[in-house]
């Protein structure tokens, strides 16, 4: 052992710091791929967590102890760390600068993704535009419309609107108003509605479904009628009822009535 550090010679101190500092590299690199390893099953084990985050909090918990392993490898070559650390900070500083819009969509993303107010697939009005969620990431979220338009919204703006989450619950209220001529008889006119409502299988019996008089317009007699379905017969049975309660006045002949043009004549 002598032998072999008299003929490393003046190299002898710095070959020992390469070895001790590639065996602090190699035990660094180990701990924090355990370590983001043991983070991501942990995050990705809770229910209410996606796992989009659970990828950025074990990326995140990795990068910050390979630093820490790096600012100890420069202090076993004799580098001052405090002046690295202070460049690195800077530096940051003027990235985040630079970045602060980009930074409050992330921190958004995140927020995001930890609470979940809307998932993938879901139909949601987010910022004031409705859609199905396709992606949500740390940075934005991506709908499409019903005609099948891609929307980007950035999450800062998604994170600070209001949302509306039209697939969250598993039911829904289908809200009707038919209108009547003033001279049809509206308890007549209830009960067709009434019978049509029986008649379709997707109604829900609880709640009971609901048909009242709610206004009395200029032409018409409004009658309002709610009922509840699974949230995925949503519109099949808003569009199926409306048909059904038309034709079903049609044949027992309620009037539905509409605005008339009156053309009068002055004599000459």
């Amino acid at each position: 052992m002598e032998q072999i550090i008299e003929q490393l010679g003046d190299f002898a101190p710095l070959v020992f710091s390469a070895g001790k500092a590639l065996a602090v590299l190699i035990v660094g690199w180990m701990f924090a791929g355990g370590v983001s390893r043991f983070v991501r099953s942990r995050v990705e084990r809770h229910p209410r967590i996606d796992k989009t985050l659970g990828s950025f909090a074990a990326s995140t918990v990795r990068w910050v102890i390979l630093l820490i392993v790096l600012v100890a490898v420069l202090g076993i070559f004799g580098i001052e760390a405090t002046s690295l650390v202070a460049m690195l900070g800077a530096a940051t500083l003027a990235i985040g600068l630079a970045l602060q819009g980009t930074l409050a969509d992330l921190a958004a993303g995140f927020m995001l993704i930890l609470f979940r107010p809307y998932k993938l697939g879901q139909y949601v009005d987010v910022a004031g535009t409705a859609g199905t969620v396709v992606d949500l990431n740390l940075f934005f979220t991506e709908l499409a419309t019903p005609d099948n338009v891609q929307i980007i919204i950035p999450n800062g703006q998604a994170w600070g609107a209001i949302i509306q989450n039209y697939s969250h619950h598993d039911t829904r209220r289908v809200d009707l108003v038919f209108g009547i001529d003033y001279g049809d008889d509206a308890g007549k006119a209830m009960q067709i509605i009434l019978d049509q409502v029986a008649a379709d299988s997707r109604v829900m019996k609880d709640p009971e479904p609901w048909v009242r008089v709610t206004n009395l317009g200029d032409s018409s007699v409004d009658l309002t009628t709610r009922i509840w379905c699974n949230a995925a017969d949503y519109w099949d049975l808003k569009f199926q009822m409306t048909r059904s309660v038309k034709e079903a006045f049609d044949a027992q002949g309620i009037s539905i009535p509409y605005p008339h043009q009156v053309e009068i004549s002055k004599a000459g």
